[in-house]
């Protein structure tokens, strides 16, 4: 089975969320160290809760707490514009 997820791009990393999978917990927004996590206002999960969303993606760090914290492997964190150490 294939997920489609939703992607909102940032200066250093994109957020993606799998509406198919986010329970709307909130884990991930008490997480969040820079409180750019919210919740949707017209996008809904897999059981009718409100999904998370960015509200300003540029302002991500890309520290994974939100990515590590979630229970349901709903979100997803792909950094941008850097090579990682094992690359260069």
């Amino acid at each position: 089975m294939k997920f489609e997820g939703i992607t909102l791009t940032g200066q250093k990393g994109n957020f993606t969320v799998y509406p198919q999978l986010c329970k709307g917990c909130g884990l991930c927004i008490q997480k969040c160290p820079v409180n750019i996590i919210v919740w949707s206002k017209d996008k809904l999960g897999v059981y009718g809760t409100p999904l998370v969303e960015t509200n300003d993606q540029d302002k991500c760090i890309t520290c994974f707490k939100c990515e590590m914290a979630c229970p349901d492997i709903a979100i997803r964190i792909d950094r941008v514009g850097k090579k990682s150490e094992a690359t260069k």
